[in-house]
């Protein structure tokens, strides 16, 4: 039996006030577009700071939060709707904040014995003066997703510049871990009633350069190849991590952890786990869905019916 009724009312959050505003918008989009096909009554909110005011004019059924980013993916919106009582989708404050945090995910994620990168937090201006740790690495945000102001400092390359630049937004500290050499894997993973599912493994070949940011969102900025061709060891064990990372950093709805695979050493790490993945045309959670026979419209119809206050 469904949660709501097959024309409830679903307030769509796009948009809003992160450096992956487009990305949401593509996400919110798409979602809102899916959503009426499925005969859902939907509201496309670009959420600003008057959010609450809004979405109490409005009073819909659930919120669909396709936000990325600090705002909407790192608790805070997240209290808002517990605040206004309102069913949302994905996670909700305390395992926003925490997948959001880079440095305080992998030491949850570490605890619960999962794999991740060594480094650590470093500030700014001491990284883009000297190499921290030995090269190659890669310098990240501690909180920002979508490959937004990351660097990858190979061998013999100079110290990056570009954490230590006047116009750097993304926080006084910066992650800095040890480059993982071989291949790019993400997993998907649907919190169902009955336990975490995961559904598939993707290798992803950026087709210039790494996995940056015009690598995830251009029309053809990298080849995925799923289900990945992976040992069945390596595949099944990429599988069961997400399913436990999921379920140590208290995760709801859907979420996407992204690893790295050194195939010469067998290497395996978690980078992070993303609470609010993208949904866009090149994205990869509804490329997985697909490919387990699971529709975008269903998989949105399933977000939906998974939505609840409190998360």
């Amino acid at each position: 039996m469904s949660r709501y009724p097959a024309n409830a009312h679903v307030a769509v959050l796009l948009g809003g006030l992160s450096s992956e505003r487009d990305v949401s918008l593509s996400s919110g989009r798409e979602c809102a577009d899916a959503l009426q096909a499925c005969g859902y009554r939907v509201t496309r909110v670009d959420a600003g700071r008057d959010l609450a005011q809004v979405l109490a004019e409005l009073k819909p059924d659930v919120v669909f939060n396709a936000l990325h980013g600090d705002w909407g993916e790192d608790g805070c919106v997240q209290g808002v709707l517990e605040t206004l009582n309102l069913p949302y989708t994905h996670s909700g404050v305390l395992s926003s904040a925490l997948t959001m945090d880079k440095d305080k995910c992998k030491s949850v994620l570490r605890s619960a014995g999962v794999p991740v990168p060594c480094g650590g937090l470093f500030d700014r201006r001491e990284v883009a003066r000297r190499h921290v740790i030995d090269p190659p690495y890669v310098i990240k945000p501690n909180a920002e997703g979508s490959s937004v102001g990351v660097y990858l400092v190979r061998e013999g390359d100079a110290p990056c510049a570009a954490p230590g630049a006047d116009d750097w937004t993304y926080g006084e500290q910066v992650m800095v871990e040890p480059f993982v050499a071989g291949k790019e894997l993400c997993v998907t993973v649907l919190g169902e009633a009955d336990g975490p599912r995961a559904l598939t493994v993707t290798d992803i070949t950026p087709t210039k350069g790494f996995y940056d940011y015009e690598a995830k969102y251009a029309p053809g900025g990298s080849v995925h190849q799923l289900p990945a061709a992976l040992p069945p060891a390596v595949f099944e064990r990429c599988l069961r991590l997400a399913e436990q990372a999921h379920v140590a950093l208290g995760c709801r709805g859907v979420t996407r952890s992204d690893y790295r695979y050194d195939d010469v050493k067998d290497v395996l790490v978690l980078l992070e786990v993303n609470t609010q993945p993208g949904m866009t045309p090149t994205s990869l959670v509804p490329e997985q869905a697909a490919h387990v026979g699971l529709g975008f419209q269903d998989l949105v119809r399933w977000m939906v019916e998974d939505a609840s206050c409190p998360r």
